[in-house]
């Protein structure tokens, strides 16, 4: 995925609000104009109920609170509007909404409106405007900003332009981030060494910097995954409260008597499959683990040991992944961001030119009685050749088993060898593991444990189908808004 960035020139402030999560409402803008939307269409609706499903069935804080997802041709439509209950009880209305969207014009010639995209952001921001004044809960919690999604066939930088003029005069407080996804064939994406070069201004936008918000313009390939990756940022944690965790190194002798501090964001690598209802499974070790979902809790893992990587093996490293990354902590001034960051980049460089791991022990996080006991736990710190850095949890001498290593014989029979390297030899080998190659099943699983509650609601045409926002719904906006009613291969160097 190839990203350009325009980002206004001083961070909007959020409230420190002590609440489990901090996820943004989002709005999904589709332009189905494109003459490739037949295809489109399929990868797009599969990729988004992929998503949905692991949205509705992860245990804690939903991750997508409030969805809007509207259209875009010779005018703009809302198939799915802000609803009372959360993305995570509402799994049945969005298949149908996935449903209308499967059922539009296949033959990608329909004419795009003038001003229709422009259009949609500006009855998204009314929507969400009457939704909040409308929901208490959504009202009294201030960091419950939006985030906009826009997918278009057309040029990222035209699209940049068109809103540039539309929404120079439209209040954009409670907007967060705008975000333009082009989707094109692979043929026409920019070589993969693109990707990896910082992502740089786009020629043009200064005015929108002033608007007050992020605007983020990428470019994704038209099949299922990359939308779907797409689509699964969304259940990062998005809090920007506070750090969650110190990085805590020796003085090394400098002047500075108590160490360094590096303030970082942890990042779920993987989803955990125990916040799976029904693949929920016993882990004693969980009471030990970080966990950045949700970020309630500021962990402290001090640095005790340097460790060479040839010396760590796999078999005492446990646990699921997280990703190490500077803090992106709205709270602390710019040039504390700056110096953490300097410096956390500087770690992440010395620590791979060194070949080095690092072992920390996690501190506890609340002063107990001397009397009680603390259980320590403790991880390794993996360098890669990218800003991050990968913790995982490893062994200690209480948890460890005894096993026996017995030495491996150097020659073999000719009798069992020859059956052994003819199986080898018949296996297709790859280079790295790809995990985005495999899968379990388990959006079928979960997407049927979703459906068993209700009965499943048949498409209609289009023509037959009722009224959208039936006073069923609350109708919150005036009729100017029709939206109303993988440790790769040993330690990798990517992740």
């Amino acid at each position: 995925m190839n990203s350009r960035k325009v980002t206004s020139e001083t961070r909007r402030g959020f409230p420190a609000t002590k609440t489990h999560s901090q996820q943004p409402s989002r709005i999904l803008i589709v332009d189905v104009t494109s003459p490739s939307w037949t295809n489109t269409c399929s990868v797009l609706s599969e990729a988004l109920e992929n998503v949905l499903c692991l949205a509705c069935s992860l245990a804690g804080p939903c991750r997508i609170p409030l969805l809007s997802l509207y259209v875009v041709q010779n005018h703009q439509e809302c198939l799915l509007p802000f609803m009372v209950h959360q993305v995570k009880e509402s799994f049945a209305r969005v298949q149908s909404c996935l449903s209308e969207l499967r059922s539009l014009p296949r033959e990608g010639c329909l004419p795009r409106g003038v001003n229709a995209v422009a259009q949609a952001v500006q009855d998204g921001l009314q929507q969400f405007k009457q939704y909040s004044r409308h929901t208490a809960a959504l009202a009294l919690t201030l960091w419950y900003l939006l985030q906009i999604t826009i997918l278009t066939s057309e040029s990222g930088k035209e699209m940049v332009k068109q809103l540039e003029k539309k929404l120079k005069d439209v209040d954009l407080v409670s907007l967060r981030r705008l975000q333009i996804i082009e989707v094109l064939k692979r043929e026409f994406l920019e070589p993969e060494g693109a990707e990896q070069s910082a992502p740089a201004e786009e020629p043009g936008c200064d005015d929108i910097a002033i608007l007050g918000m992020d605007m983020d313009v990428q470019t994704v390939e038209d099949n299922v995954i990359s939308l779907e990756m797409l689509f699964k940022a969304w259940l990062h944690d998005y809090g920007t409260d506070r750090e969650q965790l110190h990085l805590l190194l020796p003085s090394g002798g400098l002047q500075n008597p108590p160490g360094l501090c590096l303030k970082c964001d942890l990042q779920e690598r993987l989803l955990d499959p125990a916040l799976f209802d029904g693949m929920r499974t016993a882990d004693l070790s969980s009471s030990c683990q970080l966990a950045s979902w949700p970020a309630t809790a500021l962990y402290k893992l001090r640095v005790v040991k340097a460790l060479k990587a040839e010396g760590v093996c796999e078999s005492v490293v446990y646990g699921l992944p997280f990703i190490i990354k500077p803090t992106s902590c709205w709270q602390l001034d710019w040039d504390e961001l700056e110096t953490n960051q300097h410096s956390f980049h500087a770690l992440c460089y010395s620590l791979l030119k060194r070949n080095w791991m690092l072992l920390a022990k996690c501190e506890p996080q609340n002063t107990s009685p001397s009397w009680n006991i603390m259980v320590h736990s403790y991880y390794i710190i993996i360098p890669s050749d990218s800003a991050t850095l990968l913790v995982k949890a490893v062994a200690v001498r209480e948890l460890l088993l005894p096993s026996t290593f017995p030495a491996l014989l150097t020659e073999h029979p000719e009798r069992v060898c020859g059956p052994i390297e003819s199986a080898l030899n018949s296996l297709e080998v790859e280079v790295t593991y790809n995990p985005l190659h495999l899968r379990n099943n388990l959006y079928k699983y979960l997407k049927n444990v979703l459906r068993r509650p209700v009965q499943r609601q048949q498409a209609q045409p289009r023509e037959q189908r009722p009224e959208r926002h039936q006073p069923k719904q609350v109708c919150l906006s005036s009729s100017a808004s029709p939206a109303c009613p993988a440790l790769l291969a040993r330690f990798p160097h990517k992740w």
